[in-house]
Formats: C-alpha cells, structure tokens, sequence
C-alpha cells in the first residue's frame, strides 16, 4: 500500500501519486499514458491528475496493476 509520507517529489497536487516503493516497471505510463511518466532516476511519477470520470478510471486501473502497490489515492 502506498504511503503519503513516502511519495515521490515529482508527483503534481492532487488524489494520485507515486511513492518510494516505485521499481520503474512503467505499467503505470502505459495504462494511463500521459497521468504517469518517469523521472530520470527511473522512478514514476503522477504528471498528472485525472479530469474526468474516465481519466480517473485509467489512474484507477494503473494503481490497481502496480505490481508494488507504489500509487496511491488519498493524496492531497
């Protein structure tokens, strides 16, 4: 489960974002591309937020693949 405490720097305010747990798979840029991209250092991040029912049905779908449990959805 994803920590608040633990996300990553990168993530844009909001619901969703990544945290320290983030292995680089990038399964989340590719089921929600555009909401997750990745940092240099290989780590991703929440680009940004869902506008819309059906954006956030993607950020749902990537949280719920992520094979780390590294996205989380009680951001701010």
């Amino acid at each position: 489960m994803a920590e608040k405490s633990e996300k990553n720097e990168f993530n844009v305010a909001g619901k969703f974002y990544v945290d320290s747990q983030c292995i680089g798979c990038a399964l989340c840029n590719s089921t929600a591309e555009g909401f997750f991209e990745m940092s240099d250092t290989g780590c991703a991040y929440v680009a940004k937020q869902p506008a819309s029912d059906a954006d956030t049905a993607l950020c749902t779908e990537a949280m719920e693949s992520c094979p780390v449990q590294a996205i989380g959805d009680d951001g701010e």
